[in-house]
């Protein structure tokens, strides 16, 4: 069932948990968020991005841009569904709407894309299998926010931890499923909505997080094959997937004071791989610890470097972009390293930004920060967390000139008003369309094709209380009327 609300208004309802407008950090914060070399750009909170079911809260997030028009979207993972998410203005992010689960809340849902569509799924729900969303249909969302069903469904396993996809292959890998001892699940989805199981891979047990590539470093041996890395609870395992029906491995390393091997990434030129372990901080009173293993031979990796972040905040999801690495660390935020000195032994790592999305404290519990996309062209990342929903985050000073101005384009006065008020347009900007809203979603006034710099209100004889002012279906102001 469609909601009756218009999307802005549904924001603006939860105003107090929703900025929806540029804080810069300044002085070591944005707002309540301690913070250094990243501004706060928005947040939709948790209450409007999942559904009523159990106890809300968010987990995974990835990212979809629409190779047509170039907008970008947020696909944002929660206890009882996945959110879609606009993000194409970052001041004015859209909630599009959800997918709900297809069996039970869990507090682990995963999304992964390929080919336009998004492919989910979820863990310790019973029979959730694989589904199927068909992303383009975001294009075509005019009244949001709307709740969408399923294009295709994968039914050839029930729960699964997580999804990896093999963009150049096609091929996505459910691990930590009912199936194969929790080990790596192959499915073709080179046509995403007529998945096709290629069996699996039980020799090495429960993997729960991985990295699958087709493989392009500095091992020659392996150059062309597709090289699973995965992340199996006390050791990281490489497997040579090229031939899914003769799964070869290759080698696997552990390291000290293991706790819970849980995920990592490749550096881009695929030397090095930058793992997290989940429970090492809480298992033996250290500092959220990274781990890099050199992967120059990858039949036998070494043990590179490890870097001690200044908490002990527990570190879960990583990733790499250039010489950055983007670490999702619950109670400390995100946090930005440089790697660029990655091959060193010591200080492979320095931190060079954070966005603390848990202000309260940086301590060692399961809180804040689950994962963070950094892969959109526009600088935009985005954050996952568990109790306050998605956030976009940019490095200092670098939203456009022209999306930090619309908010100042256009003012709205006098506000508080008690007869009339006046949208005034400033900086060779026009009015062309005003629509006025009140707090129960019921459209009072429209006017469109207005094309000038000033417009009166028709507010003389509303009742006093709040209403939403929606200019150019940009810009939403709240007036006041006494």
């Amino acid at each position: 069932m469609k909601s009756k609300f218009p999307h802005f208004l549904i924001l603006l309802l939860f105003l107090s948990q929703t900025l929806s407008s540029q804080t810069n950090c300044v002085n070591g914060f944005a707002g309540e968020y301690p913070c250094n070399n990243l501004d706060l750009i928005s947040n939709i909170p948790i209450s409007i991005l999942a559904n009523t079911s159990g106890n809300p809260e968010g987990s995974d997030v990835w990212g979809w841009t629409d190779p047509i028009n170039n907008k970008e979207y947020a696909i944002v993972a929660t206890t009882n569904s996945t959110a879609f998410v606009d993000i194409s203005d970052p001041l004015n992010p859209i909630f599009l709407g959800r997918l709900d689960t297809s069996a039970g809340t869990s507090f682990w849902r995963d999304v992964k894309v390929y080919n336009n569509y998004a492919f989910i799924v979820a863990d310790n729900v019973g029979p959730h299998g694989m589904q199927i969303f068909d992303l383009t249909r975001l294009r075509s969302v005019t009244n949001p926010p709307q709740t969408f069903t399923t294009d295709a469904m994968y039914t050839g396993v029930d729960s699964c931890h997580n999804i990896v996809i093999n963009e150049s292959k096609g091929v996505a890998y459910l691990v930590g499923c009912n199936t194969f001892n929790g080990g790596p699940h192959f499915i073709d989805i080179s046509n995403p909505e007529n998945p096709v199981s290629l069996g699996g891979y039980s020799a090495e047990g429960y993997t729960h997080d991985a990295q699958v590539i087709t493989y392009n470093g500095p091992d020659s041996d392996y150059t062309g094959k597709e090289i699973l890395i995965g992340s199996n609870e006390n050791k990281v395992v490489i497997l040579d997937i090229t031939n899914k029906n003769n799964v070869i491995k290759i080698g696997d390393i552990d390291y000290p004071q293991i706790g819970y091997t849980h995920q990592g990434w490749f550096t881009e030129d695929q030397r090095y791989f930058i793992l997290g372990d989940e429970t090492d901080e809480q298992s033996y009173g250290i500092n959220t610890r990274t781990i890099v293993f050199d992967f120059l031979d990858l039949d036998n990796p070494v043990q590179s470097s490890t870097y001690f972040g200044n908490s002990s905040a527990i570190d879960h999801n990583g990733y790499v972009l250039g010489d950055d690495f983007y670490l999702a660390s619950y109670r400390a935020g995100l946090r930005l390293l440089d790697i660029s000195n990655i091959q060193s032994p010591t200080n492979s790592m320095t931190e060079i930004a954070y966005f603390d999305t848990y202000p309260t404290n940086d301590g060692t519990a399961f809180n804040g920060a689950w994962s963070v996309y950094p892969y959109f062209a526009s600088g935009n990342i985005v954050i996952s967390d568990i109790e306050r929903g998605m956030f976009i985050v940019r490095k200092n000073q670098t939203l456009s000139v022209s999306d930090d101005e619309l908010k100042t384009s256009f003012s709205l006065s006098p506000n508080p008003t008690s007869s009339f008020a006046k949208v005034k347009a400033s900086k060779n900007q026009t009015i062309n369309s005003i629509e006025i809203y009140n707090n129960l979603g019921q459209k009072l006034f429209s006017k469109y094709n207005i094309n000038n710099s000033t417009v009166t209100l028709p507010t003389s004889n509303y009742k006093s209380g709040i209403y939403l002012v929606r200019i150019n279906n940009k810009i939403t102001e709240k007036l006041v009327v006494n």
